[in-house]
């Protein structure tokens, strides 16, 4: 009998948030949305719905997140050298049954409606027992410049869009048949490798080969390394017919970037200026002077102080970290 598994992914480090996020400790495991971690309220909101949850994600972590999982019937698929979400939905996929339900979610989104998030899963099971590939697109807001959009028609996909310029996202919210690209998919394991072989086989063949060298789900980095880095949006759902959209309410951040963290801190009563200046991880008396939507953030080694406008570029500080070796990452 076909189960319903949640496939939970977690080998991003949140370059976009440092210096809150690590390598050591990524965002989605730091404590700090209402004392729990973006993890365990992932895995917490789809309990209902699923028999098992199978996470796969870097070996460097899978330590932070055996606590959470230890309460549930769950697997643990450990990455050696990460190649990004086609391939990790791969592995989750030859670890299961063809015609096992997989209910792909990062594990690093703020969510907040159950009920219209079990609505819409429950939309998207159903489209995935009839074979196709479900997606889940969330109603803009407003005009979005750090996320994917998906155009549409009803439950039919026009069209996915890069991250679009200001002007570009206005235009997508004033013609209101775009979507935000949540991420979120729903589909059978066989469907998927389907069209994954289809499209991208010598990614399936070199994921194929890596999961058989596995010991114990845990990938070896030789053969991980033969694997192509391509997101599943790449490799399958800009290509396959078999695509389907379900336009969702429920409330959705991807929790990518410092101007995400700010409006759900302000949202549960953190402190903000009359500037909309705010502090993070510091009680010192902090005081901005000719400064407006400004965030200090405060760590033990590092302290980073941004325009929100731009929070889109803290990668690039990681990034020239990264390159120069730093403890710091």
């Amino acid at each position: 009998m076909s189960k319903i598994i949640n496939v939970v992914l977690s080998g991003g480090v949140g370059s976009r948030l440092w210096p809150l996020s690590r390598k050591a400790k990524p965002k989605q495991y730091l404590p700090i949305f209402g004392g729990k971690t973006l993890f365990e309220l992932t895995v917490e909101r789809n309990q209902p719905l699923v028999s098992k949850v199978t996470l796969v994600g870097s070996i460097q972590n899978t330590d932070l997140a055996e606590p959470y999982l230890s309460k549930f019937n769950s697997d643990i698929i450990a990455e050696a050298a990460p190649r990004n979400t086609a391939a990790a939905i791969a592995f989750a996929a030859f670890h299961a049954d063809p015609d096992d339900i997989l209910i792909v979610t990062p594990s690093d989104h703020l969510i907040e409606g159950e009920e219209d998030y079990q609505q819409a899963i429950n939309q998207g099971i159903v489209f995935a027992q009839e074979g196709y590939i479900a997606t889940f697109g969330i109603i803009p807001t407003r005009p979005e410049t750090g996320y994917g959009y998906i155009e549409h028609e009803g439950n039919t996909v026009l069209a996915f869009r890069e991250k679009p310029n200001e002007e570009t996202a206005r235009d997508f919210l004033k013609k209101g048949s775009f979507l935000w690209n949540s991420g979120i998919f729903c589909f059978k394991a066989g469907v998927f490798l389907e069209e994954l072989m289809r499209f991208e086989p010598k990614l399936y063949s070199a994921a194929e080969t890596a999961f058989e060298y596995a010991q114990n789900l845990v990938l070896d980095e030789e053969h991980s390394l033969q694997i192509p880095s391509k997101s599943i949006d790449y490799a399958v759902l800009e290509r396959s017919d078999l695509i389907k959209v379900v336009p969702a309410k429920f409330r959705w951040s991807d929790m990518g970037a410092f101007d995400s963290l700010f409006t759900y801190l302000k949202e549960k009563g953190h402190p903000v200026d009359e500037n909309g200046n705010i502090v993070v991880g510091t009680t010192k008396h902090t005081v901005f002077v000719g400064l407006s939507n400004c965030m200090l953030i405060n760590t033990e080694d590092a302290v980073l102080i941004l325009d929100r406008n731009r929070s889109q570029d803290v990668k690039q500080v990681y990034e020239s970290l990264e390159k120069g070796n730093s403890l710091l990452i």
